[in-house]
């Protein structure tokens, strides 16, 4: 609240010299004037009745040991300023908001980051895969020179492989290779 008020003082000449001067006087009005108002329960109750600030004042006693006696406070205007309460509630919200915003942020990075990982992780696997299939020729090969295994074995054996390679065309997962040797 924004309160302007009209203080009429009459001087005391016996303590002029010496004794609190005009800004004093100034300084404990506002003061009272202040509590006044902190006082009310509502600002409703001080918009409604504003002499209510001035009698609290003055009850007061605040020019003792000043140079001037206070007659009267006139309360010439009050004004509801700003919410105070209401702002720092709104700054709040917006504090949490960037808050709130930041830390999804951080968790949708932490999203990318990770899918990246798997990505990078399934990559390695099928060079995993490959490196294992380039071994299988070999192992064959040397099953033959060891004589672990025959013809006809070797027959059932690439048999065996072209079954699993026609189930996976038809199925639609075969792999690159294949589909390359296709479309040569």
């Amino acid at each position: 609240m924004k309160v302007k008020a009209k203080v009429t003082v009459r001087t005391n000449l016996d303590r002029l010299v010496g004794g609190a001067t005009d800004e004093t006087i100034i300084a404990r009005v506002g003061e009272g004037i202040v509590n006044a108002i902190g006082s009310a329960d509502t600002h409703e109750q001080v918009l409604e009745r504003p002499d209510t600030i001035s009698k609290r004042v003055l009850e007061k006693g605040l020019d003792a040991g000043t140079a001037y006696e206070i007659l009267s406070i006139d309360i010439a205007d009050v004004d509801v300023g700003d919410n105070i309460g209401a702002n720092l509630q709104a700054l709040q919200a917006e504090a949490d908001t960037r808050v709130a915003r930041a830390k999804a942020e951080e968790r949708r990075a932490f999203a990318v980051a990770k899918e990246q990982e798997m990505v990078a992780q399934v990559q390695e696997n099928r060079a995993k895969v490959v490196q294992a299939e380039a071994e299988v020729p070999k192992a064959i090969a040397e099953a033959f020179r060891m004589g672990n295994i025959g013809i006809q074995e070797y027959y059932n054996l690439r048999n065996v492989q072209a079954d699993t390679e026609m189930r996976s065309a038809i199925a639609g997962t075969g792999n690159a290779r294949r589909d390359n040797n296709q479309s040569s």
